[in-house]
């Protein structure tokens, strides 16, 4: 009697799904429709108790990863990690991801729900989470909703991975095209127990690109009951074909605050002591993701919260491998305040504790950032997730020390970050770098050169002032006492046998040594009065290569003493014209102005001279005695074209050889 009871329902379902299935107005699934199909999402009592002993176990050895999966979830002692126990089950009880929650709850209240998604963001931020909410609210029995039932037959099922209508691909394992066409292929059939297939892909980025292309066209227009959700890490590896096909949301890092708030949350409820700065060391280190977080989580109360005990900030960190945030400060103020054995000493001291060079100078990394932040952000310390030192020693140190100098310390740490990767001894490294950091602290910033400088320039501009005033003075009194005696000298006849000292007295006497000594020569009057003075005054000076470069790689626009405007080939150096300005205004004076034009410009004097000797060689070959010369002597060239004058200065002896060479020729006219 039971058997024809089981055989008439089987056959009554499968002539009720064909019937469905063949009709236009399939819309709902054979769990909900038809009564005579048991769902195996619920509970299994029913069935159980119509099987025999034989048919029970003929369904074990069929399906025997359910079975196992069945008993796992039903063992109450079985230890789930927090990741997995506490993964949210809908959208309110997602974190950090407001802009997504509210666009796809607004897309199930008004029925807009797109037919594929891609989930992109860092690891741990709730990419295959929200793929399987999206599933849940799909498939809900009330649905679709954005407000699933969490004791739903369909999410219960989803939510223990047992759904046979939400596929789950894992496309880092399942890379080639073959895998794709196995779920194109069953695309076209409609979903047997839920409303929608779901074909959930993570890691999508890891498909081929065949894979890729195999999957456009089902991806652009796909049946009616099925929606595609790809979750990836790497979105920029996914072909922009495939992006255009898809709603896109990138899941953000979720912030220190929300993770403080969670996790908090989370130690209330499984009943275990952890003092807010040990979270808020957990919270810093998970980097925004709150799987990573929640996995910190679970091995801090594994290893410092049995038997009731309290993790503390040290034991965090000293499990993680951190350095301890006091020592941390120790080390940056002993540095900046120019200690650099105190700042040795510490960093010694937590080396040998086990801390990695790498991470420390990370840390204060960490440290100089937090402290600008401090300085420029007003309200930064309100924060729940900022530790009683960060708040107090932070503001402190941040007080006396300016943003110039808090920039430059990030510089140079951040210089000394490849140093020590690179470094064969981390730890010297490191040394290294503080000790260059402890010398910098006290050298000027820009802005106090700027200012000592202005300082500078005012003093020597009252110098100079005071010094005109003296020297007028004394060249009034110096005339007025040549004047005084040039009238006595008229008078008596016997000034004429004194001395000239004697002549003028003391203040003329004065007056005449004042003349003889070296005067201050106006830097003005002695500039180079040309382009090729100037070049002359470089040689002088000993600048051998910035002279040749302003004789063979130089176009001169414009020049005048104290100005010199130029066009650099492409042979002259690019710092050339404020190497002459630097020297320029070292020997003359600041008044000297250099710049660099575009405008054509004269050509160099090298090409000057080159064409110069081309027109006097070609006017030489003219010369009959030469064409004789060059005719007579095979093979002869003229080298080079020298006038008497030019002669004359390149030879001294030139004339006295000139006159020999006459009075031969006139001694042999003779004979």
């Amino acid at each position: 009697m039971t058997s024809d009871s089981k055989e008439f329902k089987l056959e009554n379902t499968q002539s009720v799904h064909s019937d469905e299935s063949e009709g236009d107005g399939y819309t709902s699934t054979p769990t909900i429709e038809d009564v005579n199909q048991p769902s195996f999402l619920g509970p299994t009592e029913q069935i159980d108790n119509e099987l025999n002993d034989s048919e029970k176990l003929d369904i074990e050895d069929s399906y025997p990863q359910k079975n196992t999966a069945d008993k796992q979830n039903n063992n109450p002692d079985d230890y789930v990690v927090l990741a997995r126990k506490y993964r949210p089950k809908n959208f309110s009880e997602l974190i950090g991801q407001d802009s997504l929650v509210q666009t796809l709850t607004n897309a199930f209240k008004l029925d807009r729900v797109a037919h594929a998604f891609i989930l992109t963001g860092v690891r741990g931020v709730g990419k295959t989470t929200t793929a399987r909410i999206i599933a849940k609210c799909l498939n809900a029995s009330e649905g679709p909703t954005a407000t699933p039932k969490d004791d739903d037959e369909q999410c219960v099922a989803i939510a223990q991975d047992r759904h046979p209508d939400v596929i789950e691909v894992d496309a880092a394992s399942r890379t080639g095209v073959d895998d794709i066409r196995e779920i194109l292929d069953g695309v076209k059939y409609r979903p047997v127990f839920g409303r929608y297939k779901v074909y959930i892909i993570d890691e999508v980025h890891m498909l081929s690109r065949n894979a890729f292309n195999a999957l456009l066209k089902t991806l652009e227009e796909p049946p009616d009951h099925v929606k595609f959700v790809f979750a990836t890490t790497e979105v920029r590896k996914v072909p922009l074909t495939v992006l255009s096909r898809c709603q896109r949301f990138d899941l953000r890092r979720v912030s220190e605050d929300q993770l403080f708030k969670y996790f908090s949350k989370i130690i209330n409820k499984e009943t275990v002591n952890i003092d807010d700065g040990a979270l808020r060391v957990i919270c810093r280190s998970a980097d925004g993701s709150v799987r990573d977080g929640l996995s910190l989580l679970d091995q801090t109360i594994s290893a410092h919260c049995s038997s009731g005990q309290i993790a503390s900030e040290f034991d965090v960190s000293n499990m993680l491998g951190l350095v301890d945030k006091s020592a941390l400060y120790d080390i940056f103020e002993a540095t900046m305040s120019g200690k650099t054995n105190e700042a040795l000493s510490t960093l010694n001291a937590i080396y040998i504790s086990g801390a990695d060079p790498l991470l420390i100078l990370q840390d204060l990394l960490n440290l100089s950032h937090w402290l600008t932040k401090l300085k420029i952000v007003s309200g930064t310390t309100e924060s729940s997730s900022v530790s009683e030192i960060d708040r107090v020693r932070g503001k402190e140190l941040a007080e006396n020390l300016s943003i110039s100098v808090l920039s430059r310390s990030w510089q140079i740490l951040l210089k000394g970050l490849d140093e020590v990767q690179n470094s064969h001894n981390s730890l010297s490294a490191l040394e290294m770098v503080l000790i260059r950091l402890a010398y910098s602290a006290d050298l000027p910033t820009p802005a106090e050169i700027i200012s000592r400088l202005k300082e500078a320039n005012e003093e020597k501009d009252q110098v100079d002032k005071l010094s005109k005033v003296v020297e007028n003075n004394i060249e009034k009194s110096q005339t007025t006492v040549i004047l005084e005696n040039s009238e006595q000298s008229t008078n008596n006849k016997q000034v004429s046998n004194m001395s000239p000292g004697d002549k003028l007295g003391g203040g003329a006497k004065a007056a005449l040594d004042f003349d003889l000594l070296p005067q201050a020569e106006d830097p003005q009057k002695s500039d180079p009065m040309s382009f090729i003075d100037l070049i002359s005054l470089f040689a002088e000076k000993r600048e051998v290569q910035i002279s040749n470069h302003l004789y063979m790689n130089v176009h001169l626009v414009e020049y005048a003493p104290g100005h010199l405007e130029i066009r650099p080939n492409e042979s002259a150096p690019a710092n050339l014209a404020g190497e002459i300005l630097n020297r320029l205004r070292e020997w003359k004076g600041n008044h000297w102005i250099v710049s660099v034009s575009d405008v054509k410009g004269d050509p160099t004097l090298f090409e000057q001279d080159a064409n110069k000797d081309q027109v006097e060689k070609m006017a030489a070959e003219q010369d009959p005695v030469v064409k004789a010369a060059l005719k007579t002597f095979t093979g002869s060239r003229i080298e080079r074209v020298l006038s008497r004058i030019e002669n004359k200065l390149s030879d001294p002896s030139y004339e006295d050889n000139l006159l020999e060479i006459e009075d031969d020729d006139l001694s042999n006219e003779e004979k």
